[in-house]
């Protein structure tokens, strides 16, 4: 039984990304047998959850994405509006809705449905984009982003801002606008210390002096930067790191398994970690530039570097040269919802491949 469910698995889809998704995710096993060996049932649990809603995206055709994209889109929309007037409350944060069944997180829904509402908004206007249209593709951006922000979830915000903005690139976003909104936002940021939440103020005085409270607020950096510079080259061993075993190191089986990982398998364990993401990059952009539509090319193009900026936010954070902002490694943290949705990308990936494929043919 197992046997023909993995052939189901992997047949017929692009072998390549199915092969560095499915090392990533046995890493994803080994770290979390060392960082929370009593979560590992639950994780495998999610391994298999997300690799069946990879397998059924993968069998999708992009033409079925486009005509969902809007209805996706708004409903994310509503059920963002329907937390910040009916969620729950977890921790001074607003990001739950209760169905009575089951809690939902829309946000992460919208990191799929902003790129692909993007995309379908860009393919319709295709023979004639201009200023009006990318303003349009902005406005409709910035009102889950917003809402997301507000909730607070800053991390996600940071993501779904990200997928988006990438579709904007790709769809030919002129560089004067784009470093005109870099300047403006320069130019704004001091104003805009005092529209931040308290928390999110301490996480960038936390980056810039975590030993000013080693005890409290600069705990999580101090301790990961610790755990990461121990490694040294090749790690302390499998089950070894001292900071990981001994519980210094805070969220170690989600947002801070990095610093687990690399005092465990040193800087050479690092250098498998950003060999295997960049390939599984260049195989994302690889299938972007070759896609057979415009929806297709902008859908994969920034799908594969969301995938790039959560693993880029995540190791920034952890290293800390970046604030904490509560960002999953990909495929390795601890985490169904994320890891659904991360399998859910490169699912679209290899539909937009498949699809590819099919046309030449």
């Amino acid at each position: 039984m197992i046997r023909r469910f993995f052939h189901w698995l992997i047949a017929p889809i692009d072998a390549s990304l199915f092969a560095l998704t499915l090392i990533l995710l046995i890493l994803s096993v080994i770290a979390q047998a060392s960082a929370a060996p009593h979560m590992l049932v639950a994780q495998f649990s999610n391994i298999a959850v997300a690799l069946v809603v990879m397998r059924i995206a993968a069998q999708l055709p992009p033409q079925r994405l486009m005509e969902w994209a809007l209805p996706i889109y708004l409903v994310g929309v509503l059920l963002l509006v329907a937390v910040a007037l009916f969620g729950d409350v977890s921790k001074g944060a607003r990001r739950w809705l209760n169905l009575g069944f089951m809690r939902v997180q829309p946000s992460e829904l919208m990191k799929i449905a902003m790129p692909m509402m993007l995309a379908w908004y860009f393919q319709k206007h295709e023979a004639l984009l201009g200023f009006k249209q990318f303003l349009i593709a902005a406005l409709l951006l910035a009102v889950p982003v917003a809402l997301i922000a507000k909730q607070p979830d800053l991390g996600t915000a940071i993501l779904v801002f990200a997928a988006g903005f990438f579709v904007l690139f790709f769809a030919g976003l002129p560089w004067k606008v784009i470093i005109g909104s870099l300047l403006a936002a320069a130019f704004i940021a001091p104003f805009a210390w005092h529209w931040l939440h308290d928390y999110q103020r301490n996480r960038i005085l936390t980056l810039l002096d975590p030993e000013k409270d080693p005890l409290g607020k600069g705990f999580h950096i101090i301790q990961s930067t610790i755990a990461i510079g121990s490694g040294g080259v090749l790690g302390k061993g499998w089950r070894e790191g001292t900071q990981a075993q001994l519980e210094f190191i805070p969220e170690r089986h989600t947002d801070f398994i990095f610093a687990v990982w690399s005092e465990e398998f040193g800087l050479l364990g690092n250098l498998v970690l950003l060999v295997l993401f960049a390939l599984l990059i260049a195989r994302g952009l690889a299938i972007a530039s070759g896609a057979a539509n415009l929806f297709s090319r902008l859908l994969a193009g920034s799908l594969t570097l969301v995938l790039f900026t959560y693993a880029f936010v995540n190791m920034g954070m952890v290293s800390g040269i970046l604030p904490v902002v509560g960002v999953p490694l990909p495929f390795i943290s601890y985490g169904g919802t994320a890891l659904v949705t991360l399998c859910l990308a490169v699912g679209i990936l290899m539909s937009i491949q498949k699809n590819r494929m099919l046309v030449q043919k």
